[in-house]
């Protein structure tokens, strides 16, 4: 039997969870008991975050974390530490304040004028770009009383540029012209404008971040934060203390966390002395001539697509280098991992603001691979487009449902540091309507598409209720699920042991859209990702880095394509008007060895190695996008054959010493019939719940097992296919079966607070349906339903169904337990638990804080004019309960 799942049934817990515990100076008792409450929850790890601490990296700083260092060892568990007193990473605990300009970010500013069409235009031009204007979002978030202002700003070109340009040659530089601050252009034939470089580093609200580009301003993080970590616990560096997360680093141009605006509808691009140097090597001593081209829209494309993925190639490669490279190289030289996630939203991961600019590369340093869902990104069928949160901003539903947990996947994929691992941090600024039964299905969500290791957000050790980014699982003994939220993370843990302990099968390899994007049009990554999706057709988006790179990624195309020790199947090019060169030659170079190439829509107008655009030569074939996941389904590629189909049923197949699956449910209905799997020997169902091995109804058929299943929305099922099991008892679940009792009269409804429990109150006669909410629209906490049951003798089996509830539910008989349930429909096997004659049945149901909450001032809707929440969540027992019997 799988060594893990003995592991599992031992009760023996993996350690891949450490959820956030945010530091604020608190005193000493209230941060052990935190690390406890943590414990008993089910994790064994956790990440301790100044949110912000008064005095990090300083004494306060160090008492509290002696006491959690000590704690922590203790009770067995491991200690990550956010690198930087607050997020975004990047502020190096205010070191760049004073620190000399040249280590602060730098903007490249653009201004543009229009040339008359003839004769000499005369321009003005001042020495400094026109002052920074702050949007709606920084206005509410800036602290203009510590904003820096810099005084080297600078002028960095002046160039003229025809309109509808053809050559580099209709780029003219005319800085010097320039005489007593006044440019006199004499206008060649042709439409002309002039633009004017700047470079400045009075731009956005984090100017005295770290430059990520710019080895020496990195160092400045290691020296401030780091470092001083070291001298002070080295004791402790690869044992308790396990690593350093950086949270959501960012390159900073542009506006705060504006999404979704490509390389030349940035208002400014991001800019350093070592990006210079790349760009002058690149381009030569008049480098300058290429910047237009960075936001030019009019112009030959083949220039502009040369120009864009030069400067974004160098960005990226420099941040790999310089950043994540040497802060992984620091923390791998004194024995703790390193670790994080950058910012992805509407797929941010390809460009530069709040991003890096490119996935693979921000994350090259790390120890894992990491993404995060946080405010309604992922939702239960949440694939809609459209506005979103408080500020109605755009939510890309096809990104968040089927790219972003397959990036982190990917990457954990094809990069040997990683070796496998992937990080989700997760629940985040839900607000605090989100229960246990949206956070189960979050979890699902992600170990379906290859996460093994979750962050959650957070531990809050600030007084009830801490308005900031809610929910907060334990608030002090305030929130009514923090059992329930334990039992889920038991589950968690259980299957990222499991799910973790083999490669994930993904056997599609889709080029990473990086170099796509940068040039020119492209297919969005999800328009391809949700197609196979769809039909159970699992991916791995591969950069073009792993083609020009082969030692690094232990890559090989010599029959069988080898990435870090995965084989893919085949290789598909979604429709791109450019693509880099290196990929298209390995490409044709693996078809010719029997490999399959697939351009989805068409082939690329032309592709680019580095130095020219090349006309594309045909290879491969071409084929429909809307048809790709028929083709691979004729080419064997379909991890599972399904007796119906069903669009939103998602597999996860993990190979290693056995063969492992997990199916999960993301649509509203019910799901019954049988999975064809290709896999063979004993077949069984792992119930990470529970924690138990169950029997299947399966068919060996050949190489494959046709295996029958039933499962509703908000579950899922995991196989194993292993050696016949020995000295290990399998449960035979029972279905609903036998006589079916209604028990919906005859209930007394008590209620109290979870900081108040079990003191239940306010006793009441009530039916079920019962929808608590509208007779106490306020409350939150526990609502406990009791009645009695009669049996005339003792059941043989016992099964009972609650059909809904909002949200947790606890089953207690005759002073037994029976167990926590996050999900509907909510079954306990109640064999044994029921007697002859009269029995005490209690359903415990804890709602979420919401609506004790809900009238409480919101800071930041009053700044934005939004009225008060409206709260729609039921509460109670909304549901029935079914007691089916058997003797």
């Amino acid at each position: 039997m799988n060594e893990i799942v003995k592991q599992l049934l031992e009760g023996r817990l993996p350690d891949r969870i450490f959820p956030f515990l945010w530091m604020h100076g608190e005193d000493e008792q209230t941060l052990r008991k935190y690390l406890h409450v943590i414990h008993d929850a089910g994790m064994n790890s956790v990440c301790v975050e100044s949110r912000p601490h008064p005095d990090f990296a300083g004494e306060g700083w160090w008492r509290d974390m002696n006491v959690v260092l000590e704690e922590a060892r203790k009770l067995g568990m491991h200690v990550w530490i956010l690198d930087d007193s607050h997020f975004p990473t990047g502020y190096a605990n205010g070191a760049l304040r004073d620190a000399p300009a040249e280590l602060c970010r730098q903007s490249l500013v653009r201004e543009v004028h229009a040339c008359p069409v003839q004769g000499t235009y005369t321009l003005n031009i001042p020495p400094v770009p026109q002052p920074w204007q702050p949007n709606l979002f920084e206005q509410y978030s800036l602290d203009k009383e510590h904003l820096r202002v810099f005084s080297d700003d600078r002028l960095l070109a002046v160039l003229a540029v025809r309109e509808g340009g053809k050559t580099m040659a209709d780029i003219l530089d005319v800085t010097e012209q320039i005489q007593d601050g006044t440019l006199a252009f004499r206008i060649p034939a042709g439409r002309w404008n002039i633009q004017v470089m700047y470079l400045t580093r009075n731009r956005g609200p984090h100017r005295d971040y770290i430059n990520m580009m710019d080895a020496r301003s990195c160092r400045v993080l290691l020296d401030a934060v780091y470092e001083p970590h070291y001298r002070h616990y080295r004791r402790f560096f690869g044992n308790t203390l396990a690593g350093f997360f950086s949270d959501e680093p960012e390159l900073g141009n542009g506006h705060l966390y504006e999404y979704g605006k490509r390389l030349y509808e940035n208002e400014d691009q991001a800019w350093s002395v070592p990006l210079e140097e790349r760009l002058r090597k690149k381009w030569g001593a008049d480098f300058t001539k290429y910047l237009p081209l960075l936001w030019e829209q009019n112009f030959a494309r083949d220039q502009i697509a040369a120009a864009r993925c030069d400067y974004m190639d160098a960005v990226t490669r420099l941040v790999s280098q310089n950043f994540s490279e040497q802060i992984g190289d620091w923390c791998r030289a004194h024995g703790v991992q390193y670790i994080g996630h950058v910012i992805e939203d509407n797929g941010q991961d390809t460009r530069t603001g709040s991003g890096l600019g490119h996935f693979f590369r921000a994350e090259a340093g790390q120890s894992m691979a990491g993404i995060d869902d946080i405010g309604g990104q992922v939702l239960p069928q949440g694939e809609f487009s459209g506005p979103y949160g408080l500020t109605g901003e755009y939510r890309n539903g096809l990104f968040y449902h089927f790219v972003l947990g397959k990036l982190a996947a990917s990457a954990a994929a094809v990069d040997p540091r990683k070796d496998g691992r992937a990080m989700c941090e997760i629940f985040g600024n839900y607000g605090w309507e989100e229960g246990v039964r949206l956070e189960k299905y979050l979890v699902d969500h992600f170990l379906v598409r290859g996460i093994n290791h979750f962050v959650p957000h957070a531990f809050s050790p600030k007084p009830y209720p801490d308005p900031d980014c809610p929910p907060h699982f334990y608030a002090q003994g305030n929130h009514p699920l923090y059992r329930h939220f334990g039992e889920l993370m038991r589950y968690a843990n259980r299957l990222c042991g499991l799910l973790g302990s083999g490669r994930v099968v993904a056997p599609v390899a889709v080029l990473y859209h990086a170099e796509s994007e940068w040039m020119g049009k492209d297919t969005p990554p999800e328009k391809v990702a949700e197609l196979l999706a769809r039909k159970q057709i699992d991916y791995t988006f591969l950069p073009s880095d792993v083609f020009s790179e082969p030692e690094r990624y232990a890559f090989g195309a010599d029959g069988r394509l080898l990435v870090s020790g995965r084989e893919y199947s085949c290789i598909l090019f979604p429709k791109a008007e450019y693509l880099p060169a290196a990929a298209m030659t390995v490409a044709r170079a693996w078809e010719m060895r029997g490999g399959k190439v697939y351009f989805l829509d068409g082939y690329p107008q032309g592709v680019y190695d580095g130095e020219n655009v090349l006309p594309f030569e045909a290879f491969g074939n071409v084929v429909p996008a809307r048809s790709v996941a028929e083709r691979l389904r004729a080419d064997g590629l379909a991890q599972v054959q399904l007796s119906s189909a069903n669009r939103d049923l998602r597999v996860l197949h993990v190979t290693g010493k056995n063969e492992i699956f997990m199916l999960v449910n993301e649509g509203k209905k019910d799901w019954r019939g049988t999975v064809t799997l290709p896999a063979s020997g004993a077949c069984y169902g792992y119930n990470a719940w529970l924690n138990r091995l169950e029997t299947l109804a399966c068919l060996s058929e050949g190489n494959n097992c046709r295996v029958t299943v039933s499962f509703p929305p908000l579950n899922s099922i995991v196989i194993v296919f292993d050696e016949p099991a020995r000295g290990i008892p399998l449960y035979a679940p029972w279905r609903k079966r036998g006589k079916c009792v209604s028990l919906n009269d005859g209930w007394v409804r008590t209620m109290c607070r979870s900081i108040e429990y079990p003191d239940f109150s306010a006793a009441e006669d009530v039916s079920l349906p019962d929808r608590a909410d509208a007779q106490y629209p306020k409350f939150s906490g526990f609502y406990r339903y009791e009645r009695e049951i009669f049996c005339e003798r003792t059941p043989g089996k016992a099964l009972m169904e609650i059909t809904d509830a909002h949200e947790g539910v606890e089953l207690i008989i005759n002073g037994m337990r029976a167990g926590i349930r996050i999900a509907p429909p909510f079954l306990y096997d109640v064999t044994g638990y029921l007697h002859e004659g009269t029995n005490v049945v209690a359903i415990e149901v804890a709602t979420t804080p919401e609506r004790e909450l809900s009238s409480l001032p919101d800071p930041t809707r009053m700044f934005l004019g939004l009225g008060e929440k409206v709260v729609t969540t039921p509460s109670g027992l909304d549901g029935k309960v079914n007691l089916y019997l058997q003797r």
